[in-house]
């Protein structure tokens, strides 16, 4: 069976595109589609350069459940993956997918994360906090920002003159 995945991204997309790239040609694992609430994020030019159908989306249209789940049914979708994305995942989809969408959090969780904890904002935070290490995290999504069960984490130095741009 091939697992059909929708990338969620408000942004560039540079996430994005090693997703995309690492399943070219895979033999079980396609993108399906790409998600963004932006109507000038990067990563709907990068779609278009891959021929993977995109969908702008309003964040009305993200939390109504019988429009949203047609679009997502329509392109066979059974996994999520959230790259960069800044909305709220609603809880009916955590419920139609549960241990299927995925969260790539700039940081190390539970330790800066949460509502308003994406991109420079989480690297900022970390130098604040005089905090040593850094990284990723990889997590299943809840129904709380940042709060699902971690997969995977991969630890970095912080430097004590790094610069949140540095991080």
């Amino acid at each position: 069976m091939t697992t059909t995945l929708a990338i969620f991204a408000s942004g560039s997309g540079s996430n994005a595109l090693k997703i995309m790239d690492y399943f070219q040609g895979h033999p079980s694992v396609k993108i399906g589609l790409v998600v963004t609430n932006k109507a000038d994020a990067g990563v709907i030019k990068l779609a278009e350069t891959r021929n993977i159908p995109c969908v702008i989306i309003s964040k009305s249209m993200l939390y109504d459940d019988k429009l949203f789940s047609i679009c997502l049914d329509t392109y066979g979708i059974n996994g999520i993956v959230l790259a960069g994305f800044l909305l709220l995942i609603p809880p009916y989809l955590i419920d139609t997918f549960p241990r299927k969408i995925i969260n790539i959090h700039p940081a190390l969780l539970p330790k800066h994360g949460g509502k308003g904890m994406f991109g420079h904002h989480v690297h900022e935070a970390v130098r604040a906090s005089g905090s040593t290490e850094t990284g990723l995290t990889i997590h299943y999504c809840d129904k709380h920002y940042d709060e699902g069960h971690i997969i995977f984490q991969a630890k970095c130095p912080v430097l004590p003159t790094d610069s949140a741009k540095d991080i």
